[in-house]
């Protein structure tokens, strides 16, 4: 009586199953940590960021017109500076919008 009294004070995941408090890991409610990817920009090859570019700073942009935090696109925080300014310069000569039409 007393080890069901326990049992359901776990909210029923008791270790006769073998599971620990928080269930399965293989349930959808973790994630898992993959390897981070380094900054595209810092490579010796890569492309300058420049304003007058639209089509490569649309990658950096939301379909609702804000800029893509640095966790999301994977650059570092030098380069998410001059992509952020890059972006603020080009809305406002008007090569990129401020937000959608919806």
């Amino acid at each position: 009586m007393r080890e069901q009294a326990r049992d359901l004070d776990r909210g029923g995941r008791g270790d006769e199953r073998g599971l620990d408090r928080m269930g399965d890991k293989d349930n959808v409610g973790f994630r898992t940590r993959g390897r981070r990817r380094g900054c595209s920009f810092c490579s010796d090859d890569a492309e300058p960021i420049d304003y007058k570019d639209p089509q490569g700073l649309r990658y950096f942009v939301t379909e609702r017109g804000k800029i893509v935090p640095r966790r999301i696109s994977g650059v570092c925080a030098k380069h998410q500076r001059s992509v952020q300014l890059a972006i603020k310069r080009a809305r406002t000569i008007a090569l990129l919008p401020f937000t959608t039409n919806d």
